[in-house]
């Protein structure tokens, strides 16, 4: 019950917000000298230029939410993200970044123009049913009550449209079985269908 009512809760809460990719202040800002440094000899390296990583070992950062990259980026800084993806890959990274670098290197990937989703997996029309009514013979809630009507994120929520395939695909794995932690994602994913997952991430994904 718990998690059911923090679902709503936060769908409520991201419902609340602005759902226009504008909302997000990371988009019109500066970047700072710094973070551009950073960006292009050292992200760069698994992320790709502007964030467009080539690989689906790594995230696209490119027009993702400046608050949600924040966030992680602090997660990973503090051992408190733990899934196995964060642990090899960004735990050493982010012990190298300060709290205003964080700032400004969010606020640079959110800036960059977005990767587009693909024009429609073979499951994608199901996936679009599922993302924006849910499932509910299988009490999965429809994905844009927080994630935005386009996939956009909004503040903390993430951008997920575009994203690399298999990226998605694990990640929406890894919430389902707890390896990756969040009380809401769980409560979200827990009860999807292998299927299920491979529509959503048909629809959504860009490869």
């Amino acid at each position: 019950m718990k998690r059911i009512l923090l679902t709503a809760l936060t769908a409520s809460l991201c419902l609340a917000g602005p759902v226009a990719i504008a909302g997000d202040a990371g988009k019109t800002a500066v970047n700072s000298p710094a973070a551009e440094a950073k960006a292009t000899t050292t992200c760069q390296n698994c992320h790709g230029p502007k964030g467009d990583s080539v690989s689906a070992t790594f995230p696209r950062l490119n027009g993702q939410q400046s608050d949600y990259i924040a966030a992680q980026l602090k997660n990973f800084r503090s051992h408190s993200r733990t899934d196995p993806h964060a642990v090899a890959y960004m735990w050493g990274m982010a012990s190298q970044l300060d709290d205003s670098l964080i700032v400004e290197l969010a606020k640079y990937y959110g800036s960059q123009a977005p990767t587009s989703p693909q024009s429609g997996g073979a499951l994608a029309e199901q996936g679009r049913k599922i993302y924006e009514t849910g499932a509910p013979a299988d009490g999965v809630p429809p994905c844009q009550a927080c994630h935005g009507a386009h996939g956009e994120g909004n503040s903390i929520i993430p951008r997920i449209a575009g994203q690399h395939a298999d990226y998605l695909k694990k990640q929406l794995e890894a919430f389902r079985s707890t390896l990756r932690e969040s009380d809401v994602m769980h409560a979200n994913t827990k009860d999807m269908t292998d299927t299920e997952i491979e529509a959503v991430v048909s629809y959504l994904a860009n490869d």
